[in-house]
């Protein structure tokens, strides 16, 4: 049951999901009445979920020296955090007491293809907003802290239970502990709690406070994270997209220059003339802003790149062993997008833009393993060809003898 204070919304904020409909309503509902507006709580998101990630895998994940993982300790009695970056170790988890510490590793979908496969039940949201599916383990009290994020987050219960605390008061106070690394809030409290099973699922938009803590025992908890960049990212990354294209003859000028009123003063004909030399994106065309976008989004936050074949393959080799079986599978690190111009179509891969057909781009960015058509078009063979070159689908072998 939760327990709340009294609330003015009409809107539930507490819903049970079903086979049909796991957000308990459909997405079309849930986009307009939650998405990016306000927290909702699904009982039974998941049905008799079962965790497609062992504890243990986990731990052994956050030892692997690429992976992004933290070992968080709390001392309840003196009120202390302790972060330890990964990789860890076993000796690192040999150290954690019975209770209060939390594992965190990041990009779970990255390394493991079970777990990457909950990210299908959210297909309803643009695969370029999705960024990363984060695991929390955590013995009797772990958590983080009450916190804030930027973005919006599905909070799938895994296994054992944990308690949510959350305020969707307009008012609450938002400032930040100085004396933990973490991003802690300084001061919280709840409008709302719950105790999340497994299958239960809590979405939070950006800017709610919130704090969980696992409950009685062993807890894990799947993060379906979205990718939401700032202002501040978006304009820095634009500005050097627009830095590189610019000629370089193209200088700030002024030949209606009148002398000077007052020594170096900027006056307003010199404001015109920045106006005129820096092209904000208010005056970019269409198609520069998709290149940029396209390119920034499946790019941005991608912890690692895949890396090109030492050895390009052709086509007539290619064309080869799909023909006796082979398979194209999505490289894991990869991130698409794609967007379709005035007159073509731009595929677009961890930062790189490809010629494509829209049914060829839509095929890749929803497919991790690609149906192969027996008689494949030479221009659908030409794009599979770089992407294979380029290290984003990986090519496997049959294993028919």
């Amino acid at each position: 049951m939760a327990i709340s204070k009294p609330s003015r919304k009409t809107l539930p904020l507490e819903v049970r999901g079903t086979a049909s409909h796991p957000l308990g309503m459909s997405p079309a509902q849930f986009l307009r009445d939650y998405w990016q507006k306000r927290p909702l709580l699904i009982r039974n998101a998941f049905a008799d979920f079962v965790p497609p990630l062992e504890p243990n895998d986990l731990a052994g994940l956050a030892c692997e020296p690429a992976a992004l993982a933290r070992l968080i300790v709390h001392d309840e009695k003196r009120d202390r955090w302790h972060v330890h970056p990964g990789p860890l170790s076993e000796d690192d988890f040999a150290k954690t007491p019975s209770t209060h510490w939390t594992l965190l590793v990041q990009d779970v979908d990255k390394w493991d293809a079970d777990v990457a496969k909950l990210l299908e039940h959210f297909n309803f949201l643009p695969s370029w907003r999705v960024d990363d599916i984060m695991i929390s383990y955590a013995e009797a009290g772990g958590g983080v802290g009450a916190h804030v994020d930027q973005y919006d987050v599905f909070l799938l219960q895994g296994l054992g239970q944990r308690h949510w605390g959350i305020s969707d008061d307009p008012l609450a106070p938002k400032e930040f502990r100085h004396d933990v690394e973490l991003k802690q809030l300084a001061h919280f409290e709840p409008t709302h709690e719950w105790l999340l099973d497994p299958g239960d699922m809590l979405y939070l938009p950006p800017g709610v406070p919130h704090d969980g803590v696992a409950f009685g025992g062993p807890c894990m908890t799947f993060s379906i994270g979205m990718r939401a960049p700032s202002q501040a990212e978006l304009t820095g990354d634009l500005a050097d997209h627009i830095a590189e294209h610019l000629p370089e003859e193209l200088r700030y000028a002024d030949p209606d220059l009148k002398p000077a009123k007052a020594t170096g003063e900027i006056d307003r004909a010199a404001i015109e003339r920045l106006r005129t030399a820096l092209p904000f994106a208010a005056a970019l065309s269409d198609d520069m802003l998709r290149d940029w976008f396209g390119r920034f989004i499946t790019r941005y936050r991608n912890a690692q790149v895949p890396a090109a074949l030492d050895k390009p393959l052709d086509a007539a080799s290619l064309a080869k062993q799909l023909k006796a079986g082979a398979q194209l599978l999505r490289h894991p690190w990869s991130r698409l997008a794609w967007s379709r111009g005035k007159s073509a179509c731009t595929l677009y891969v961890s930062g790189h833009a490809y010629p494509a057909t829209p049914s060829q781009a839509q095929q890749l960015c929803e497919q991790r393993s690609l149906d192969i058509p027996r008689k494949p078009g030479s221009d659908e063979l030409a794009l599979w060809l770089a992407l294979v070159n380029d290290g984003h689908l990986l090519l496997q072998k049959s294993r028919r003898r």
